[in-house]
């Protein structure tokens, strides 16, 4: 299953698969909520997915995937090969990281290394970033990692510009709730006001400037 917000990325991707022999592209997402209810319906061996998307980024939405479908691997990719990018998304729960600017043979590869049940990362990742990765793995987390799966879709929602009604709305919760939930976020960082928490979401990768 192919996962990302750019249609003309995606068909790129498909054009691609299409010369690669036994793999099929069973359905598209253009965001992570999108993606966890098609999973559902055709329980795809691997899931390439971006990494900012609107609504649901793809570290939350790796993170529920390994958690409710431990049997489809995750597979990012991104533009972005920095530590902490290849880091979360090890932690979240993806087996594998590819940069978009990768050589189109490294796709064939990382599928196919992953349905085997390895790792596998983009052969341009520097090594000092996958032995950095490694060597954190275990260690403390960041202070986006130690916030809940709910308060970071909260995060990302809040610093896309929703509303706290169009956020209870698009999660399915009370808007008293929602309010909680950023209570609790600016609470846990320390930041105490829309425009500092949609800063923080920037500076960490979870959304982007543009959002």
């Amino acid at each position: 299953m192919l996962v990302d917000d750019h249609q003309l990325f995606r068909a790129g991707i498909r054009s691609l698969l299409q010369t690669v022999s036994g793999v099929e592209v069973v359905a598209e997402a253009g965001d992570g909520r999108e993606a966890l209810r098609l999973i559902e319906t055709y329980h795809p061996d691997v899931v390439l997915m971006d990494i900012m998307m609107p609504g649901l980024n793809g570290i939350d939405a790796a993170a529920r995937i390994a958690r409710t479908c431990p049997t489809t691997r995750v597979v990012i990719l991104s533009m972005n090969a920095s530590e902490d990018a290849v880091l979360q998304t090890l932690r979240a729960g993806a087996v594998g990281y590819l940069v978009k600017n990768a050589d189109p043979a490294e796709l064939e590869l990382a599928i196919r290394a992953v349905v085997r049940g390895e790792t596998f990362l983009s052969s341009s990742i520097s090594q000092h970033v996958v032995a950095a990765c490694l060597g954190r793995l275990d260690k403390e987390r960041t202070s986006l990692e130690r916030l809940t799966s709910r308060q970071r879709e909260v995060l990302q929602l809040i610093a896309e510009g929703h509303t706290t009604k169009e956020i209870a709305k698009e999660l399915g919760i009370s808007v008293k709730t929602a309010e909680a939930y950023r209570s609790e976020l600016m609470k846990e960082l320390d930041i105490h006001d829309i425009a500092s928490l949609t800063r923080y979401a920037i500076r960490t990768g979870l959304v982007s400037p543009e959002a």
